[in-house]
């Protein structure tokens, strides 16, 4: 049974990726940062709601069409979600800090058992199994 979790994609993992976008999206305002003050609140939320955007979208998209490029673009959208407080200066902001290292390494894990499992498959059985043309 838990074989099975490494070798086949799941659907559950594309409504996971799309949860985390929302998240991701809404972030600044659940970690209760102070967006309007300065105008690093206002990157970080910018940030924010265009990762969280893309995330949704890609994990959308992934549900439809799976394609190998998805979980790399969610791989470094991750990346850039952990390092984001790092480079907009809100890396202080222990609160949103911990929200965006949390949900940037989630997205991490999410891609890499993504890519693990399309791994040795090819770009035909990738498209076999799209939801779009009927897999």
């Amino acid at each position: 049974m838990l074989a099975r979790l490494f070798v086949t994609h799941r659907t559950w993992e594309d409504w996971f990726g799309m949860a985390l976008g929302v998240l991701i999206g809404l972030s600044p305002w659940l970690a209760d940062y102070g967006l309007a003050d300065h105008a690093v609140g206002r990157a970080a939320a910018w940030n924010a709601v265009l990762v969280g955007l893309l995330v949704f979208f890609i994990a959308e998209l992934e549900y439809v069409v799976l394609r190998r490029w998805e979980e790399s673009c969610q791989l470094l959208l991750g990346l850039w979600l952990v390092i984001s407080p790092y480079m907009f200066g809100y890396f202080e902001a222990g609160a949103l800090r911990f929200w965006h290292s949390t949900l940037g390494g989630l997205l991490i894990l999410l891609a890499a058992l993504e890519l693990w499992q399309d791994w040795t498959r090819s770009d035909k059985d990738m498209l076999d199994n799209s939801r779009l043309f009927g897999g």
